[in-house]
């Protein structure tokens, strides 16, 4: 037989090529117009993720070489209030744990970024239209005046003997005399200077904001020292330029700082103070104290020792504040005049937490409600989904930045408005749930990434995205119906159907749309992922595994990606290929129902079917005009016979008999199926988006009774683009929904309906404005003139008199 088969092909071919070459090529389009044009949303993304190795698993787990460097910080700053000016001398001990030796270090110089010759600058993109807010003029026209004057002033090895060093924009490589080798360390110095800009003008992650009304100021500083660069297994060096999106890679390490203000300030930082006797009164040392063991916020500055405080006004006089912080990638802090101080202690695991607001008399009454408040249920909450907050302190500051955060230490913008007339204080709804939403986030940017250390540069939605999704689940158990913008898969769908979009996979430099991309997308994808693909259980355990694992490490987004897998059991990577590899959107459209009931064989049965399924068809319009023709059948009745008498649904003895043999033929199971009363409905789905995902699909029934089916996104592992099922009941099926509660983000809801639904809109009614009338207007403004020359020469003959 396989001597044959193979002759069989020999002849063929033979055969093929005897026809010549035209023929040929004809057959050969023939076959490959038979071929399946197959697109495989389910192929594995092992061709995408790099190759496990020790130091990273194929389990998403760290390997059991994984390492990664050390970088301790002595800083001594200065806040120049005069020149609106900082400097700073730091000595910086690196530690190499990895198994290279390094020849020179790199170092962020982010502050170097509003430079005009600083790539930031230069790249940035003309207007899109031709207008500007009165906002955005301002910042061009400040930006464009402003003088940072950043000055390196030197780079010295701890003797004071310099060491040469390049800068490259926004980053500084230091040349080693010698090779740093593994498990060596290396300590050198670094001194450094530049002005602050208006924050409030100019915009940014730092800088100060003036009140004119009281001649004082806010300064929130972040990003200002040079830091080093991470290096690591993943990608060495990594030295990519700040242009401005894409946010911090950087490594772990302790942190002593002294910071020295005028004497009326108050200071903020990443840390515990250590200095409380040189820099508090008495009553706020104790109140501090009281404050760990307080079930509720209450004041270590009150309001009005802040209103006292900024009568004083500036002396001269300097106070220096000391600041420790262990095992933290960062450093940030905030001094001002005008801050009102609360705080309220918790615990976390075996952690004790001091939950602290900063805020001035502006801020109030909003900030003193709810900022503490936030703070303890943001660690409560991401507790529950990730790890112990393991830190001592945990801030929240209010200043000219609207959202930013740091080790320990968060700035966060929103405030009531103050009416110019009388002073009174008062906020929308969108402030205070802003106010309270942007404290979830930036203080569960504690979890992700100042300690899940993502590499932000290269990848905002590893941490702006996941810690999206966290705040999402937080503010849920804020309070019911809480208005939350991301996580919400009705919430994403407009940006998924745009056009301006490119992969969540995409560097931060480059991304479209950047909040829907980074933060809102990622956020509902893991949400639906929770709710939808995995549920709760297996997905909760997981993600608490990603946490746990990549605690105080930097995690890659295929360890994110391959944990997720491990310790769920299920295969994500059609997932991770569609919601982060593609732009593909939701659209499930349910385009047919077909609906069977058992051919019972029997012709009585069989014909008495047709025959009602015939006479329920609509009678022609031809056969409704000729209801009143005198037909000739009718005037001759002779003309009726055998035929006019009996249908094509006659059942003859001949049909019964045949039925009667049938049966008697078939076992007693075979009977039994052909007396089944069971309703078949063959669904049909078309996947108009591109992104498969699992149909969801809702059954009512004439009994009323109802079914809901989850039927897993494998069902379109060999069609991706249309796929049918049917579905058993014993009842007439009256409706069908697809994704009936808005959970899979599906685009077109309308087509998920049978029977289809409307679309619901409504009419706009306007009215046509006039055309200009420049005559009219023209009258207007001389009688107006008159009006005022009238009155001028009046008052002046008063006058005279």
């Amino acid at each position: 037989m396989k001597f044959s088969m193979l002759r069989s092909g020999l002849l063929c071919l033979t055969f093929l090529w005897s026809l010549g070459s035209g023929a040929s090529i004809s057959k050969r389009a023939e076959i490959a117009d038979q071929k399946m044009n197959f697109d495989d949303k389910f192929r594995q993304l092992e061709e995408l993720l790099p190759t496990p190795n020790d130091y990273r698993t194929a389990s998403g787990a760290p390997g059991y070489r994984y390492w990664q460097q050390q970088v301790d910080y002595k800083m001594d700053l200065r806040l120049d209030v005069k020149n609106q000016r900082i400097s700073g001398e730091e000595i910086i001990t690196y530690k190499n744990n990895s198994p290279d030796s390094l020849y020179y270090l790199w170092l962020h110089l982010e502050s170097r970024s509003r430079d005009q010759s600083a790539g930031r600058v230069l790249t940035q993109t003309g207007l899109d239209e031709p207008k500007v807010s009165y906002r955005t003029l301002r910042n061009i026209l400040e930006s464009n005046a402003f003088d940072l004057d950043y000055r390196i002033e030197s780079v010295t090895d701890m003797d004071g003997k310099a060491i040469p060093h390049t800068i490259n924009d926004t980053m500084m490589r230091v040349d080693l005399p010698r090779p740093l080798r593994p498990t060596r360390s290396l300590s050198f110095k670094v001194k450094w200077s530049f002005n602050i800009h208006d924050q409030k003008a100019m915009g940014g992650r730092f800088g100060y904001e003036f009140f004119k009304e009281k001649n004082n100021y806010i300064y929130q500083m972040s990003v200002f020292y040079p830091r080093l660069a991470a290096y690591s297994d993943a990608g060495g060096w990594h030295n990519k330029q700040f242009l401005g999106g894409g946010e911090f890679t950087l490594e772990f390490g302790d942190y002593e700082v002294n910071i020295t203000v005028p004497a009326d300030h108050v200071v903020a930082a990443t840390g515990t103070l250590e200095n409380p006797s040189s820099v508090l009164s008495s009553n706020q040392r104790q109140r501090l104290s009281q404050a760990k063991t307080s079930s509720k916020p209450m004041y270590i500055i009150t309001p009005e020792e802040a209103k006292a405080n900024e009568a004083k006004g500036a002396s001269g006089d300097s106070k220096t504040w000391r600041f420790k912080a262990d095992k933290v990638r960062d450093f940030a802090f905030a001094s001002s005049p005008k801050f009102i101080w609360d705080a309220q202690g918790l615990k976390s695991g075996g952690q004790d937490v001091m939950a602290m607001s900063y805020y001035p008399e502006e801020a109030t009454p909003l900030w003193e409600t709810y900022s503490t408040h936030a703070i303890v249920h943001t660690i409560e909450q991401y507790n529950q989904y990730t790890f112990d907050y393991p830190y001592p302190t945990a801030i929240s500051v209010n200043g000219p930045v609207g959202g930013m955060e740091y080790p320990m230490i968060t700035f966060n913008g929103p405030r009531p408005e103050i009416d110019k007339k009388t002073g009174e204080r008062s906020y929308s709804r969108r402030t205070k749930y802003g106010l309270i939403s942007v404290i979830i986030h930036e203080i569960g940017h504690n979890y992700f990434p100042m300690i899940v250390n993502s590499d932000e540069r290269q990848w905002t939605w590893m941490d702006e995205g996941v810690n999206t999704f966290v705040q999402f689940l937080a503010e849920q158990s804020w309070e019911e119906n809480y208005p939350s913008r991301r996580g919400e898969a009705r919430n994403i769908i407009d940006y998924m159907a745009s056009e301006k979009q490119v992969p969540i996979m995409t560097n931060s430099e480059s991304l479209w749309q950047f909040g829907n991309n980074a933060y809102g997308k990622p956020a509902t994808a893991l949400n639906i992922l929770r709710e939808t693909i995995l549920g709760r259980e297996l997905f909760d355990f997981a993600f608490r595994e990603y946490a746990r694992r990549w605690k105080f490490k930097r995690p890659m987004p295929a360890d994110f990606f391959r944990t997720m897998e491990d310790a769920s059991g299920v295969d994500l990577d059609w997932f991770w290929r569609g919601w982060f590899y593609s732009t593909d959107h939701v659209d499930i459209s349910l385009e047919e129902i077909h609906h069977f009931t058992i051919n019972t064989q029997n012709k009585e049965v069989e014909r008495s079917f047709d025959k009602d399924q015939y006479q329920a068809e609509p009678e022609s319009i031809t056969k409704q005009r000729n209801r009143s023709l005198n037909r000739r059948v009718e005037r001759y009745p002779e003309l009726s016979d055998f035929y006019n008498r009996y249908d094509r649904f006659t059942v003859t003895g001949k049909d019964r008999k045949a039925f009667d043999k049938l049966v008697k033929g078939l076992e007693p199971e075979e009977k039994a199926l052909l007396q089944s009363k069971k309703h078949f409905y063959q669904f049909e789905f078309a996947n108009k988006g591109g992104l498969v995902m699992p149909i969801i699909l809702q059954l009512k029934f004439s009994n009323g009774s109802e079914e809901l089916l989850r039927i897993p996104a494998e069902i379109w592992r060999r069609h991706s683009q249309a796929v049918s099922k049917v579905v058993l009941s014993d009842h007439e099926l009256v409706s069908a929904t697809v994704d009936p509660f808005w959970e899979t983000a599906d685009v077109d809801t309308y087509n998920n309906h049978f029977p289809r639904k409307p679309y619901e809109s409504r009419l706009q009614v306007y009215k046509r404005e006039k055309s200009r009338n420049l005559m009219k207007e023209m009258a207007e403004d001389q009688k107006a003139e008159a009006k005022t020359s009238d009155a001028a020469e009046e008052s002046t003959a008063k006058e005279t008199h």
